[in-house]
């Protein structure tokens, strides 16, 4: 039910159905006039009547008595009062009688402005309640009135007392008007209601607290997230000056200025907030304010949850140390000393050959440690550029640099929170960016590229490197101070050479696993025995692993003795020459000549970065900065 129609009696009453029949499932029409109405007009309130239709004095009494509803009034319009005229001449038999109007001035007020215009003898009574009605229609008839117009009540009065009275009818055009009008309102309604609902719902369910103010500083909103955070109820807050609801938010210097106040953190005595105050304009004019605010902790768990997503989504370790393969006397002494490593929050710097499984290790820590449900953040140093290591491992802001994200980018260090990254060949992060990394490691904090605002992190350091850090330190490419950080548990990995009796356990795991199902086992001839323990494994277990890729490729099935072992080494020789010491210059520029100048290539020769080769390159080339 929208719209309810009152008439004053059956007639106009079978008039508004009529008129009305093509809306009659959103329009009631009820019969009701006058203070009669105001009771059926209260419960059809309460049912869900949005607009009432009356017309006269049955529409002032719906405004004046409490009726909360808006109440569209049906106006007489010209035509109508013509054809009322007509009648009562008609009704009189008199080209000139003398007409008593008797109605409420809702009802007439286009016919009073244009009385004096009209060539009648007519005169106008003018009713301010029902009970006026009687004595005007007394009045009508001593002052010789031959014939009366009014509504329904006048009408029914002149007639018991013998006076003829003609009825103000509504015609169809009046009662459209009223209606679109009606509808209008109904819609408008509507619309407000559902922004409000819309508003209403934001303020419950707004992880802020909200408080807003008018011109005056008094509290016209307080949502429940300011009810919990304050301890202070909302009936108690609405209406009251902000300052006496809460004194610890000022809101007179955003309303006196109109300049907007972020970002403050206050304490409300059990909790610490972070507090935005900012003025509310129409027109140009202050009118009011509205302060948010989030307690810390929340906002510390909302960004938790926020971070734990980015770690579900690719930034978690996949092994542990039951996934370390090997049983030989050294290993288990690394394990045994990283699983002690693993109870602790303290840096650690694992030592160790190239493919030796320092990630490994690295991402066993992790598992093994409380941060087990934290992300883990993996960065190979070596393999970015300077200027793009630095922008990913701090993040940076729009605009920071040409082709920037639009939003910015989180760091590493930001998406490891409460979590571990591990820097993998931290040997060989340039100098000019050791310094950043210095103090992260010291204030456990970040600052994005392009930005001044610190961001707190709490993140667990693991590093790797094939490198002597300590020689680099005495050479003047590694800063001290940022090794002592570093290296505050060491860690060594021995290399697969010295584990002599996890080679065949590692190779028969290794074969297992990317063997195809059903396939034939391989045969290792004894020479080939011979030739695994003795070989130097400059690629380690890595090394192994390619190894026994190849026997899957070339000699699926097949006996395997130690001269096709041989064979198959002999592609990886280049690269095993040079990690069974450190790397010379006359190494590099021999791999570069048999790259054909290509650095790429050259650096897969190398078994390397296309970028560590540059920085080996320039390193110890004294002619590389002519």
């Amino acid at each position: 039910m929208g719209i309810v129609f009152f008439a004053p009696d059956n007639e106009n009453a079978g008039t508004f159905r009529q008129v009305l029949g093509t809306h009659a499932e959103n329009v009631q029409v009820v019969e009701a006039l006058l203070n009669a109405a105001i009771p059926v007009a209260s419960r059809l309130e309460e049912e869900g009547a949005e607009v009432f239709v009356a017309r006269g004095g049955t529409a002032m009494l719906l405004r004046n008595r409490g009726i909360k509803s808006p109440v569209v009034e049906i106006h007489m319009t010209s035509a109508d009062m013509v054809d009322a005229l007509a009648e009562a001449k008609r009704r009189t038999g008199s080209d000139n009688p003398h007409i008593a109007v008797v109605a409420f001035p809702e009802m007439v007020q286009d016919l009073l402005q244009f009385l004096p215009f009209l060539n009648l003898r007519l005169t106008s009574y003018t009713l301010a309640s029902e009970e006026d009605a009687g004595p005007f229609v007394s009045k009508a008839m001593e002052d010789g009135a031959q014939v009366l117009i009014g509504g329904a009540i006048t009408v029914r009065i002149a007639q018991e007392r013998g006076l003829p009275a003609v009825l103000l009818r509504s015609g169809e055009a009046s009662i459209r008007l009223a209606l679109e009008e009606a509808q209008r309102i109904v819609y408008a309604r509507r619309l407000e209601a559902h922004r409000s609902n819309e508003l209403k719902a934001m303020l419950e369910y707004a992880y802020e607290g909200i408080i807003a103010v008018n011109s005056e500083g008094r509290v016209t909103v307080f949502n429940p997230v300011a009810e919990s955070v304050t301890g202070i109820r909302q009936e108690e807050a609405l209406g009251r000056p902000a300052d006496h609801v809460l004194s610890s938010i000022s809101f007179e210097e955003v309303l006196h200025s109109g300049s907007q106040d972020i970002g403050e953190i206050l304490d409300f005595g059990h909790s610490k907030v972070m507090v935005n105050r900012i003025p509310i304009r129409v027109g140009g004019e202050v009118v009011g304010a509205v302060a948010t605010f989030q307690d810390i902790t929340k906002i510390q768990t909302m960004e938790e949850r926020i971070r734990r997503e980015i770690y579900s989504q690719g930034h978690a370790a996949k092994f542990s140390f039951g996934d370390i393969c090997g049983s030989s006397p050294s290993l288990m002494e690394a394990i045994q000393v990283a699983r002690q490593y693993a109870c602790v929050d303290s840096t650690v710097l694992i030592h160790g050959e190239t493919g030796v499984g320092k990630e490994l290790f690295a991402q066993s820590i992790h598992t093994a440690g409380n941060r087990c449900n934290g992300p883990f953040v993996a960065v190979n140093c070596a393999a970015l550029p300077e200027t793009l290591l630095e922008s990913e491992l701090f993040g940076y802001v729009e605009g920071a640099f040409t082709g920037a994200r639009r939003k910015g980018k989180p760091g590493l260090f930001e998406l490891a929170h409460h979590g571990t990254i591990f820097l993998d060949e931290v040997s060989e992060i340039p100098l000019s960016l050791q310094g950043r990394m210095l103090r992260v490691l010291q204030e456990r904090e970040v600052i994005r590229l392009g930005h001044d605002r610190v961001i707190p992190v709490d993140v667990r350091v693991l590093c790797a490197t094939n490198r002597d850090v300590h020689l680099l330190v005495e050479e003047g490419s590694f800063r001290r101070d940022l090794y002592w950080r570093l290296n505050v548990l060491g860690l060594f990995i021995p290399p697969l050479r010295e584990r002599q009796g996890d080679i065949v356990p590692l190779m028969e795991h290794f074969l297992g696993g990317l063997s195809a199902p059903g396939s034939k086992a391989f045969a290792l001839a004894e020479d080939a025995f011979s030739f695994l323990i003795h070989y130097q494994w400059p690629g380690n277990v890595r090394e192994l692993k390619n190894l026994c890729e190849r026997l899957i490729v070339v000699h699926a099935g097949k006996g395997v003795d130690a001269a096709a072992l041989s064979r198959l080494m002999e592609y990886c020789e280049p690269a095993g020459a040079l990690c069974r010491g450190s790397m010379g210059m006359k190494d590099i520029e021999g791999a570069i000549a048999q790259a054909g100048g290509k650095m790429s290539k050259a650096a897969e020769i190398l078994g390397i970065h296309r970028a560590t080769l540059w920085r080996k390159r320039k390193r110890r080339s004294p002619q590389s900065d002519r």
